[in-house]
């Protein structure tokens, strides 16, 4: 069935390059219908509410409807195969994130589609950015004394993740690995299911993307030690890096992204990239942006090229964790 598939892609990706077949698929008059992003989970996610952001914006440029639909199940791959599967015509488009486009396909025993080889990654809408917060009555106030008190303590430090193989999970693993530290994994079901357990005192500390504890780090309930990105956040500016602390070139995002079916012809994606340039650079959206505490794109991330380098890193980071976690695809 794959490579049924597959074959399929290649022989469109292969008629797009002859003249007047781009043309005849849509690229001269797109977009002539309305358009729809393909969120691969729930509604109220950093995935749902990007696509909500920049289809907004988008669709005024385009002159087009962007509806967004939620098609949940299978950690995202039910959403992400229904765009696979459609026309290459740039009206059906999936709004991607870690895991959907990089952990649940390395993790399927029957892997169902192929990031590289099925979809193109055209513009990234933005990345939230990483952290690890600890209880505020821990007597710890920076990454390496994390570290220090964890290998100090023979049952180590409890770190919550939102599940097993998760966007949240394989970052820890690649931090143990890295730092050595002693950190007791406990996965639940779900970024959202650890807050409460974290406020409850039952949790060490968790970690989770920036947006999801700055309120609590604000309000002395919890304290956030590092923030695994390239520059410290507006949002914490008081926060050091994992790399200021130490931990040399680790970084640690949840991005969202706009992928298309491979196949879909140049000068959408092109126009695609440019729309969401604009997009990104409009003051409302920037500020929209930074209140989820989301990194905007930078201008390399709105090129095929570097989107494509950067997906296979994000690949490469993955396999090695699942490799330190000892996971096996199911």
């Amino acid at each position: 069935m794959l490579q049924h598939r597959l074959g399929r892609r290649a022989l469109l990706a292969a008629a797009v390059g002859v003249p007047g077949v781009a043309f005849a698929q849509g690229a001269g008059d797109w977009p002539d219908r309305p358009i729809r992003f393909v969120v691969p989970f729930a509604a109220g996610g950093n995935t749902d509410v990007l696509a909500r952001l920049y289809g907004n914006r988008m669709s005024s440029v385009l002159g087009q409807p962007i509806v967004v639909e939620n098609r949940a199940g299978a950690a995202g791959a039910i959403g992400t195969e229904a765009v696979i599967r459609s026309r290459p015509d740039g009206c059906t488009l999936l709004i991607g994130s870690p895991g959907s486009i990089v952990n649940g396909p390395l993790l399927m025993a029957n892997r169902r589609y192929d990031p590289i080889t099925d979809l193109t990654f055209v513009a990234m809408f933005g990345n939230v950015p990483m952290v690890i917060i600890v209880q505020a009555s821990m007597p710890v106030r920076s990454l390496p004394e994390l570290v220090a008190y964890s290998t100090s303590r023979p049952n180590g430090v409890t770190i919550g993740t939102s599940g097993i193989g998760g966007a949240n999970h394989l970052p820890l693993e690649l931090f143990k690995a890295q730092t050595g530290a002693n950190l007791e994994h406990v996965p639940y079901r779900g970024g959202g299911a650890t807050l409460p357990d974290f406020v409850a005192g039952n949790v060490d500390g968790i970690l989770i993307e920036l947006s999801s504890v700055l309120d609590l780090h604000r309000d002395g309930r919890g304290r956030i030690l590092g923030i695994a990105a390239q520059q410290r956040s507006a949002q914490v500016p008081e926060v050091p890096t994992f790399v200021e602390q130490g931990i040399a070139a680790f970084t640690a995002a949840s991005f969202v992204g706009l992928f298309a079916p491979t196949g879909t012809p140049a000068p959408i994606v092109n126009r695609l990239q440019a729309v969401v340039r604009e997009a990104a650079s409009d003051p409302d959206i920037r500020a929209r942006l930074a209140s989820y505490s989301v990194d905007p794109p930078t201008p390399e991330e709105l090129t095929t090229d570097y989107l494509a380098a950067f997906l296979q890193r994000e690949l490469a980071k993955a396999r090695r964790a699942i490799d330190l976690a000892g996971l096996k695809p199911e």
